[in-house]
């Protein structure tokens, strides 16, 4: 298991990312966080709404792109939802609708931007028991096609300091490749605010745009960091 930190440095460019961690207080907590190279990416805002979403909006009134814009994270029942683009509003609605986790972070697609073909990562937690997290992925193939690889994975019981990140790009900012699958990692972390002091900390100053941590059930009382 690898250290938080030292994973995101090592990766300087890692584009929009997911984690799921417990922090030494015994906190389950999500961390979504956003990276960007060119000006359009980072004039973006992370900010709570009026229905309480946590939403990826332009600093520029009356500008939109769905691509760049979108809920993050949204409260749904007992599980809050959280990922890097428009599919969090649908698993969303498919939980509110009676499907299973898995079966709601079913049948997504990568985004439509070629060359990157950015991947959809979205997290389901919290749950009945609040421990529980599912991650969804929605990637192009590294190969020759153009179908859409779709993994699951369950995360449960995890133990103070442990957690797992998602990020859409592994990069050296020149060059842009498809990120790992997951990765495990540790926290030092004590409690949010450490945790989202050593996220921002671990992240390239001049491509982070902006970050946040939240705990299911409490998403209107997350942290927001913006550059």
């Amino acid at each position: 298991m690898d250290d938080l930190g030292a994973v995101l440095k090592e990766n300087p460019y890692p584009g929009r990312g997911v984690l799921w961690c417990v922090t030494g207080d015994g906190t389950r907590l999500g961390v979504y966080f956003l990276t960007g190279r060119s000006p359009a990416s980072r004039s973006r805002s992370l900010r709570l709404d009026g229905r309480g979403d946590l939403v990826v909006a332009a600093r520029e009134k009356g500008v939109h792109d769905p691509l760049r814009h979108y809920v993050a994270a949204r409260q749904q029942g007992d599980w809050l939802v959280y990922g890097n683009g428009e599919q969090v509003a649908v698993v969303a609605g498919r939980l509110a609708g009676g499907e299973p986790t898995r079966d709601a972070l079913d049948g997504l697609d990568y985004e439509p931007d070629p060359p990157v073909f950015t991947p959809r990562i979205t997290v389901v937690a919290g749950g009945p028991t609040g421990g529980e997290a599912w991650f969804g992925a929605a990637r192009r193939s590294s190969g020759k096609r153009a179908a859409t690889d779709r993994m699951t994975l369950r995360v449960a019981d995890a133990d103070p300091g442990e957690g797992v990140l998602v990020t859409t790009y592994r990069s050296d900012v020149r060059t842009v490749e498809t990120g790992a699958p997951y990765t495990e990692v540790r926290t030092a972390a004590r409690d949010r605010e450490a945790l989202l002091d050593e996220v921002w900390s671990s992240l390239d100053p001049g491509l982070r745009v902006a970050a946040a941590v939240f705990e299911p059930g409490a998403l209107g009382k997350a942290l927001i960091r913006e550059s």
